[in-house]
């Protein structure tokens, strides 16, 4: 479809949504199908200092891919689920060369990626590694001899001994002695991070790859999740004048506070930068967005929400234990919010989920909330920008459908992977055909270094995606008008007239109706087409409740909204049997100007874009066919893969 068109019949339906058309005539924007090249307008949209449109600007101009949270074997949960290869495996993986996984099997990407952060668990870190090399020091310990033993000997012995050292370690029972081993303070645990951080500085390469610095706290309070990766923008001068902060006391917290004082005093120790990044809100039952007060009955205040508005600038949306978006209880207008959804029970499945404790769980509405809370103690905690994560503990940073090693070593691909168990929950099973084969991290950076790279996730000018490579951009304004969409480079007039992704909305002019975005999506150059692009947008109403609104602003083929306002499905071309795919539908690239069609200036808001791919195979239909199996009972046949981008915020004040 020709793309102007295509914007004539966005910036209508965009309209259609509300009662009236006339909404939309008083915009800024205006749809125009008139050539390009005899459109006055173009020549004053033109936006760069100097006649080459490249020349004398440093705002980023391509997405730089990547995941930051990968474990190697050097977490204990990693390896005890059998992953048995080092940090170094884990960077030459991520950079694009073949490696033999955990299982002997031979692993690469489909293309390198251009960054990643391994993420190994401070608490115990390197401990499994030293069991299963009965190192002299360690086997002085009973637990760790009749560990040693049963996981040498593989079979049942090893998954008995296996069972053993989870359980010891949740219930607090392993050998105080043996933990202090593994502790900041001591030389063993020094040894680790100091290895570790050695490893990241031999494969950092400025300019072609960038290996970030961090680690994963692991709170885990009553069952339930509050993890957090802490990736630092330095180097090992600074890196290793602090060892991790761990949760487990006397050198540890599972207090995010706690950690947040030593992110502090890492700041001011070692005049290096540091950010933390949360994950599984879905698997923290209530504990990780609350509204008023932390899990403790500590009531917020003002230290509380500056501290973690500053020193967790992002969340992590998507990733191996479900998709952290939206819920279908929560958001039951979005045909698309029960996607990949992972809402059964905590983290250890000792507590079973209820509807009560879903709102602080999900990302939309964890933005809803922090609109709430800065109302009335200045500042929002949850000002978060969007990225995705594979959280493997494989060593392998794997996101994509056709190419899933799994999240643990003992899943990598095999005929009855995804028909095995995870764990029990209540009365029923978690099974391993429920692991999402996501996410990736695109970040607009100036450059592959550590610091462009850190700079942009704290500007939080970053998005998501479960997996696929789609290019995103999206500006907020108050005047783009379709003449700067055909100005390429767009971003040109997008950084010049507006803010983009991760940012707050410019002062609005006095005469200035309603905001105006700019988007553009472009599909993976190696997958799937576009189905559509939507704006998520949430507000704080004139009664302070929150509000949402989802609108469809641009779609491939020539769908028409219903009466409803509901864009019909795109289609699927899905062949199951021999899991295939074609582009004969959908769309290479989707853009529009939209404007808010029932913006009120008195009320703070965000907004941030979704864009859906068409629907593909599914990592298990893809298991499927390769082993000629059957398709577990339950399991989703097609997944419409997706990104999120950052939130652009709007103050009132």
């Amino acid at each position: 479809m020709n793309r102007l068109k295509t914007m004539s019949h966005l910036v209508i339906s965009a309209s259609a949504v509300t009662v009236s058309l006339s909404l939309l005539l008083v915009s800024p924007v205006v749809a125009d199908d008139t050539p390009a090249s005899s459109d006055t307008r173009l020549s004053k949209a033109y936006n760069s200092k100097t006649y080459s449109p490249y020349a004398s600007r440093n705002h980023p101009n391509r997405p730089l891919w990547g995941d930051a949270h990968v474990h190697t074997n050097l977490s204990m949960d990693a390896g005890i689920a059998g992953n048995r290869l080092p940090p170094a495996t884990a960077y030459r993986y991520a950079r694009g060369e073949q490696v033999q996984s955990s299982l002997g099997l031979p692993a690469k990407l489909s293309r390198p990626l251009d960054w990643v952060v391994i993420a190994d668990h401070t608490d115990g870190m390197g401990l499994f590694d030293d069991i299963m090399a009965a190192d002299p020091e360690v086997m002085a310990f009973e637990q760790i001899q009749k560990w040693n033993k049963g996981l040498t000997a593989g079979g049942s012995a090893a998954a008995e001994a296996k069972n053993d050292v989870i359980r010891t370690f949740a219930a607090g029972e392993i050998d105080p002695d043996l933990l202090a081993m593994y502790s900041p303070g001591a030389k063993k645990y020094r040894s680790v991070w100091e290895s570790a951080v050695a490893e990241a500085e031999n494969y950092n390469e400025p300019g072609r790859f960038s290996a970030l610095i961090g680690y994963e706290w692991t709170s885990v309070i009553d069952g339930n999740n509050m993890h957090r990766v802490v990736i630092m923008r330095d180097g090992a001068e600074r890196a290793l004048q602090l060892e991790p902060f761990t949760m487990t006391p006397p050198t540890g917290s599972p207090d995010p506070r706690d950690l947040w004082k030593y992110m502090d005093r890492y700041e001011k120790e070692t005049n290096g930068r540091i950010l933390a990044i949360p994950h599984n809100g879905n698997l923290s039952n209530g504990y990780m967005f609350p509204l008023e007060a932390q899990w403790n009955g500590r009531v917020f205040d003002s230290a509380y929400v500056e501290q973690r508005s500053r020193l967790e600038p992002l969340y992590e949306v998507s990733q191996m234990k479900g998709d952290g978006e939206a819920h279908p209880f929560l958001s039951p207008d979005d045909e698309f919010a029960d996607f990949e959804t992972w809402d059964k029970a905590n983290l250890d499945a000792t507590e079973l989920k209820s509807n009560e404790m879903l709102a602080a769980e999900y990302a939309r509405e964890a933005l809803k909330r922090g609109l709430i809370i800065k109302k009335h103690l200045g500042a929002n905690p949850y000002k978060f920008g969007l990225i995705g994560a594979t959280d493997s503990h494989t060593s392998l940073a794997a996101a994509e459908e056709e190419n899933f090693f799994g999240k643990n070593s003992v899943d990598e691909p095999s005929a009855g992977r995804a028909n095995k168990p995870l764990k029990k929950i209540g009365d029923g099973v978690l099974m391993n055909w429920e692991t999402s084969a996501s996410g990736l991290t695109a970040v607009w950076a100036t450059d592959n270094s550590r610091e462009a790279i850190f700079d942009a996730m704290l500007r939080k000018e970053v998005y998501a995606t479960t997996g696929p490579r789609i290019t995103l951009r999206m500006f907020a304004g108050w005047d783009f008008g379709v003449e700067d969409l055909d100005a390429r480079p767009l971003e040109n007039a997008g950084y010049e007239k507006g803010v983009p992704m991760g940012g707050d909305f410019r002062q609005r002019p006095a005469e200035a109706k309603a905001p105006t975005f700019m988007i553009v999506a472009l599909r993976d150059p190696a997958g799937a087409n576009l189905d559509r692009i939507q704006i998520v947008k949430g507000w704080l109403d004139s009664d302070g409740r929150t509000r949402e609104k989802l609108y469809d602003v641009s779609w491939s083929g020539e769908r028409v909204l219903d009466d409803s306002g509901k864009l019909p499905p795109v289609g699927n071309t899905v062949n199951v049997a021999a899991a295939t795919w074609s582009n004969s539908i959908g769309a290479a690239e989707l853009s529009t100007v939209w404007v808010d069609p029932v913006f009120d200036a008195t009320q703070n808001a965000y907004y941030y874009v979704r864009a859906l791919e068409i629907p593909t195979p599914r990592w298990t239909t893809y298991d499927a066919y390769r082993y000629g199996v059957d398709i577990p009972e339950g399991a989703p046949l097609t997944i419409q893969e997706r990104a999120y981008s950052s939130p652009i915020w709007y103050h009132s004040n």
